[in-house]
């Protein structure tokens, strides 16, 4: 096995070239992205059927889509549209981790449990579980899915890659998340495995005796080398040279084949139950909501303020306390209530700290408490403060930066593009005031800084007065929705008269379009030939509002499906924004492909490559799932440019996932723009992304290969090359803790060779271990013509040596009252106490009820023995309650008064956690 430098790089080698898309575990049906939406899918149904029962109404999915199961998980009472966005959204961050394991990590024997390296794999699971709890402790759920999917690849790849299923065993081997157990029988490196096949196809070549003894082994992978240990298995397969030295063949079970059906569907099985069982723990680690909340099944606004709090604010404060408390008070218990609230304030020369909550409440009370002042030279920190917000909020967040000045840490503008890019945000600036100071060099800042990046996120630039304020913030209101989709997105610098074709599908609610520029007059028309001017307030076609820069239409709940056109006539620059709430939706990702034994497609952080084929993963969404939708053409535009759609080739992946080939790539800035049926309702529909992408002859690359230690030096290799000249390229990072790096500020590129260095950066150790760290790396030539950028996220976790489940002891149990006759039960009451303890761990954190319609109560937690009661009526025979220790180890205590016959016992008292291996209690006076 090579080092973990090594690995990398070698990894990172082996990217380059066109592939099919497959992942280990079984071509066809049975890939690690299908055992993974599998387990996903059915844990997420099991919480929110917990969490509805929990709330007192019945949890009633329509249908089997995504789509369905968050309307149904959400709640059934309240108004309004959801989407499944942010859930398939959280679907595809998690399974698209498995194409970089097998890339980033192909030669390294731990992520693979190959070559017998058994204690390396388990190491790997544990210590991402960790990571996973610790991340969603601190709500960094995106870092927490990113760990997860790596941890579950490696997890399913143990029951493909080992003889686990050979050795007859069905269910999975809870020692491998549970460091507690120790692996026991394995195989060591100087006993013989298996026997040759040359063919390198035969049903079971392990050897008999292994097979008897119940030795656990896997095989062992040669990308160049074929050297093995005499006498073990190989991995096998095209990329595997070790499978032609004697013992030839291999005992992979990634792919179906008619000499391993049985082996392979059992390894299918055992590893959807095995990535079951480990979704269960951090479940019962984290708790529903917030295991709901990982997964992305959250209502999709959110309440994201970044504002300038110096001394000229104080009427911009009070505008965006007033909108916060209209948004929480006209949106309750509605699916547009938000699913959280973020605020960054920002002054000069401090910035932050961000605060973020669940609850409307204190939303209410921290931006209550804001007040304006400091500040006195015109140049604000708002960019560090946007920083912030863009590496604090979930993506495909709505942000709105309130400033009246601008920006002193300019130098950030090309981190906080990336970072737009990288989340896919929206950002919109509402600037009071006119800019007091010219562009006097590339690198002064003005209000025009404000308004690339806004357009850059499909956001808007709105400049108004402080007294017009009030007036502005509608489009907050209008944004701070469920489902909120963009139908077209345009931008004219310098303007110029021109009509815009959209088309509205009948799924649409509450249409509305923006105008931002100077000096502009329009036409709106629709399908019927009906139309409406600029001057007409309030027409046949909706209701025009302007204010400063911005005009505001809102269309008629009645309005027309079909073919729009909108025609604007102007001399100075504008855009033109159209949206609505709707449920068809897409997401995307430029993806590249790469070779290996497991060749497949891995998401580019950075810009897609000049020159080649722009490769993209969309995932559609439709009323009822995506079988209710038709897709006609999926395809590039640039928003500032000719209408003229690149051409693409579609392949369907399955389950609304589509493969998207784009072999000549818009020049400049483009965006994706999908047209399709909606079989609802047989009405065409578009829809577009807002995020504005180029492509780059610079390419550069970092693989993150474990979380962070506080106050350890942490190493992260990458690598950069480009296609264009070569020569100096300046290298630029950043992250949004200011903690120290160390990292070349340039290098000589090669055209066309990749050159490797490293980026050193250490946390101090005073860091709280559930720290993310958001790193963004950037390469630039030296004429700053071309540039491209990688986001990472690291996580700070501190190493635990904690890894012993809570015990329990139960100590009493008085169910004599209860009578046989089940019917009978109402009147009568049960009790159970038991004693609850961590040893010498770092102490239980939270005990809570699984099962049982009970009470439970327990003494302080800060006791050394926790005694906890249990009293339920005799009609609720079963409980089960559960302790977490603070670093998220899981035990549980189960009880059932459950009988065949004779009366239940009056006390009932057991050795350490042995309530743990009982699932039914039969006791006899």
């Amino acid at each position: 096995m090579t080092s973990g430098l090594g690995t990398v790089l070698l990894s990172l080698a082996l990217m380059a070239g066109p592939a099919v898309a497959s992942v280990p575990i079984g071509g066809g049906a049975f890939t690690h992205i299908s055992i993974t939406g599998t387990a996903l899918l059915q844990k997420v149904t099991e919480t929110c059927r917990a969490v509805a029962e929990a709330a007192g109404h019945e949890f009633k999915p329509t249908g089997s889509s995504p789509e369905e199961l968050v309307k149904a998980c959400l709640g059934p009472t309240a108004k309004g549209e959801v989407s499944g966005a942010k859930f398939n959204s959280a679907l595809q961050e998690i399974k698209n981790q498995h194409g970089l394991v097998d890339r980033d990590f192909v030669n390294s024997a731990p992520h693979h449990f190959n070559s017998e390296d058994f204690l390396g794999g388990r190491r790997l699971i544990t210590e991402g579980m960790v990571a996973i709890k610790t991340n969603v402790r601190w709500e960094n759920f995106q870092a927490a899915r990113e760990t997860l999917g790596k941890v579950l690849h490696t997890l399913q790849d143990f029951y493909s890659h080992s003889n686990w299923v050979e050795l007859g065993y069905t269910e999975p081997y809870i020692n491998l998340i549970r460091p507690d157990l120790p692996l026991e029988n394995l195989a060591d490196v100087n006993t013989a495995t298996c026997s040759d096949c040359a063919s390198g196809t035969c049903p079971n070549p392990i050897l008999p005796n292994i097979l008897k003894e119940k030795k656990l082994t896997s095989g062992y992978m040669g990308i160049f080398s074929s050297a093995k240990p005499k006498g073990k298995c190989s991995h096998g397969g095209e990329g595997d040279l070790t499978s032609t030295t004697v013992p030839r063949g291999g005992i992979n079970k990634d792919e179906r084949r008619s000499d391993n059906v049985a082996f392979h569907t059992a390894a299918v099985n055992a590893a959807v139950a095995a990535s079951l069982q480990l979704l269960e723990d951090i479940r019962l680690a984290v708790g529903d909501n917030d295991f709901l909340r990982m997964m992305g099944i959250a209502r999709s606004s959110v309440v994201c303020f970044v504002i300038d709090t110096t001394g000229s604010m104080s009427d911009d404060i009070d505008e965006a306390r007033a909108v916060v408390y209209e948004i929480i008070d006209s949106k309750k218990g509605t699916q547009d209530e938000p699913s959280e609230y973020i605020l960054v304030p920002f002054n000069d020369p401090s910035f932050g700290p961000m605060i973020r909550t669940t609850d409307p409440d204190k939303m209410k009370k921290e931006i209550s408490k804001l007040k304006a002042t400091g500040g006195g030279d015109i140049p604000e920190m708002c960019l560090s403060g946007l920083q912030l917000a863009l590496t604090g909020a979930p993506a495909l967040s709505y942000i709105y930066v309130f400033t009246d000045a601008i920006a002193k840490d300019i130098a950030l503008k090309d981190t906080i593009a990336a970072l737009i890019r990288r989340t896919k945000s929206t950002v919109s600036y509402l600037m009071t005031g006119a800019s007091r100071r010219r562009r006097r060099s590339i690198r002064a800042a003005s209000f025009d800084d404000y308004k690339d990046l806004a357009l850059a996120s499909g956001g808007q630039a709105i400049q108004v007065s402080k007294r017009q304020l009030p007036e502005a913030t509608d489009i907050i209101i209008d944004t701070s929705t469920s489902a909120l989709v963009t139908v077209l997105q345009r931008a004219r610098h310098p303007g110029k008269q021109e009509t815009f074709p959209f088309m509205l599908d009948e799924s649409l609610q509450n249409v509305t379009i923006y105008i931002t520029g100077t000096s502009i007059t329009f036409t709106l028309t629709n399908p019927a030939g009906v139309s409406q001017s600029n001057t007409e307030a309030s027409g046949k076609l909706g209701t025009i509002k302007t204010v400063g820069n911005l005009r505001r239409i809102r269309l008629s709940a009645d309005k027309l499906t079909g073919t729009w056109q909108l025609n604007i006539k102007s001399n100075q620059p504008y855009t033109l924004k159209v949206t609505g709430q709707s449920t068809i939706t897409f997401i995307y990702d430029f993806v590249e492909s790469f070779k290996g034994p497991h060749p497949g497609y891995a998401v580019l952080s950075g810009r897609p490559q000049t020159g080649q084929p722009a490769t993209l993963m969309v995932s559609v969404m439709g009323r009822k799932g995506p079988s209710s939708m038709t897709v006609g053409n999926i395809g590039l535009i640039t928003v500032s440019g000719p209408e003229a759609v690149s051409n693409s080739t579609m392949t369907d992946m399955g389950n609304g996932d589509i493969l998207v080939t784009v072999d000549e790539v818009p020049e400049g800035e483009f965006v994706v723009i999908l047209k399709g049926t909606d079989k609802v309702s047989n009405s065409e529909f578009q829809r577009q992304s807002t995020t504005q992408m180029s492509v780059s002859k610079v390419n550069i690359q970092a693989v993150v290969d474990s979380s962070v230690e506080p106050g350890e030096a942490f190493k992260l290799p990458f690598r950069v090359m480009t296609q264009g000249p070569g020569g100096q390229y300046s290298i630029n990072a950043r992250n949004d803790r200011n903690f120290p790096m160390s990292y070349p500020n340039s290098l000589t590129l090669t055209t066309g060779q990749y050159t490797n260095n490293m980026l050193t950066i250490a946390p101090p150790a005073s860091t709280p271990s559930g720290t993310a760290i958001t790193l963004t790396m950037e390469a630039k030539s030296s004429s700053g013509v071309d540039s491209n950028y990688v986001v990472v996220r690291l996580s700070v976790v501190t190493k635990f040596t904690d890894f012993v489940q809570p015990l329990c002891e139960v100590v009493s149990v008085l169910a004599a009252n209860c009578p046989q006759d089940v019917s009978q039960c109402r009147p009568f009451q049960w009790e159970l106490s038991a004693n609850l303890t961590d040893g010498n761990g770092t102490g239980i954190e939270s005990i809570s009820l699984r099962q049982g319609n009970g009470t439970l109560s327990h003494t302080s937690l800060t006791d050394p023995i926790i005694q906890a009661n249990y009293n339920a009526s005799c009609c609720s025979q079963i409980v089960e309650f559960v302790a977490v220790d603070k670093v998220g180890n899981v035990g549980k205590c189960y009880h059932s008064i459950v009988r065949s016959g004779g009366p239940p016992a009056l006390t009932l008292s057991l050795p350490l956690w042995l309530c743990l291996l009982v699932s039914v209690f039969v006791v006899r006076p």
